[in-house]
């Protein structure tokens, strides 16, 4: 068995480290494909799981990383084959699943997604769990047949990687995007994104009324907590709003008013179990819909030894829209 570089995580009486370290192949875990991973990237929950902050890793050792793509190089599932290039996101990895912050990763084969014709491996890794969760929020919206005639469309957390891609999904689709941040001085990217309107995360950040005044017919939303709730209050009548974050918390201090009032919808976007289904609709629509130059303004490539500090930036709220990690 060969060994190769990944950041692993370990427990001990002291306490939960992460560290760069030599891992065995025979370590890997059980699946029907083995990748060399070329790309991955770093979210908030990478954050979250190698500045051991919050309880995301369940299974030590752990590799984290919940995304990466790269190149089959073993398989004895029939959909791949040694060469092909795939992408993962969610189902576990880099919580219970070892991850992709590894030169090799071994999963299960229905896990994975083919590269679509037309993104790069780097590319899908800009693009990352935060951009397949924003789809998935355009997606949901969507299903409820929500158009961009019927108002604007908010996005919290502007300046993250959920909410640039929301950012420029929606403005390209045609939607008047309004944009709610806690850094002013992101109002210039952000509107060469596409945002149409920026306003102050404060506006939203605290305590509100069971029911606001009328603002946006739509929204996508990373934050959670009073923020949301404010959105929901403020959502015109028969719109709604798709959550997938909780930046600010897990707690929703919301009042029934909107929902039996308004008609107003809260719609929820795991990315992590998501249906293979749907995880393909996501990823052909974002090679066909998101604008690669945008994709480009957004997006900072870092080699494999920066992924630990840059965990604690994205955390600190220092990372303006994607990280891609060159694993390979």
């Amino acid at each position: 068995m060969t060994t190769f570089k990944a950041i692993r995580i370990d427990k001990a009486d002291t306490g939960t480290r992460a560290a760069y370290a030599d891992f065995d192949e025979s370590e890997l875990m059980e699946g029907d494909v083995t990748v060399a991973v070329s790309h991955s990237t770093v979210n908030y929950k990478d954050g979250l799981a190698i500045t051991c902050k919050s309880p995301v890793v369940r299974r030590f050792p752990m590799i984290p990383g919940i995304d990466f793509a790269g190149t089959v190089e073993a398989s004895s599932n029939p959909n791949y084959k040694p060469g092909d290039q795939v992408i993962l996101n969610g189902w576990g990895l880099g919580e219970t699943h070892l991850g992709g912050y590894a030169k090799k990763a071994r999963v299960k084969g229905d896990w994975l997604v083919a590269l679509p014709k037309g993104l790069s491996a780097a590319e899908a890794m800009a693009i990352g769990t935060a951009g397949y969760t924003a789809m998935l929020a355009v997606l949901a919206l969507e299903r409820h047949g929500l158009t961009r005639d019927r108002g604007p469309a908010i996005v919290t957390g502007a300046a993250g990687g959920v909410g640039s891609v929301a950012i420029a999904l929606l403005s390209k689709l045609g939607w008047q995007v309004i944009a709610s941040t806690g850094r002013a001085e992101e109002a210039p990217y952000l509107k060469e994104l596409g945002a149409a309107e920026i306003i102050d995360r404060g506006e939203l950040s605290g305590p509100g009324r069971p029911l606001g005044k009328e603002r946006w017919a739509a929204g996508v939303d990373s934050v959670g907590s009073h923020t949301l709730a404010n959105l929901l209050t403020q959502t015109k009548y028969g719109g709604a709003i798709a959550a997938c974050g909780l930046a600010q918390g897990m707690d929703l201090p919301a009042s029934v008013a909107p929902f039996i009032l308004r008609g107003v919808s809260l719609l929820g976007i795991d990315s992590v179990m998501c249906p293979q289904v749907l995880r393909r609709q996501a990823w052909e629509r974002l090679a066909r819909d998101l604008d690669r130059d945008k994709l480009k303004r957004i997006t900072r490539t870092i080699p494999f030894d920066r992924v630990i500090d840059t965990a604690g930036e994205i955390l600190a709220g220092k990372i303006r829209g994607r990280v891609v990690v060159e694993i390979g």
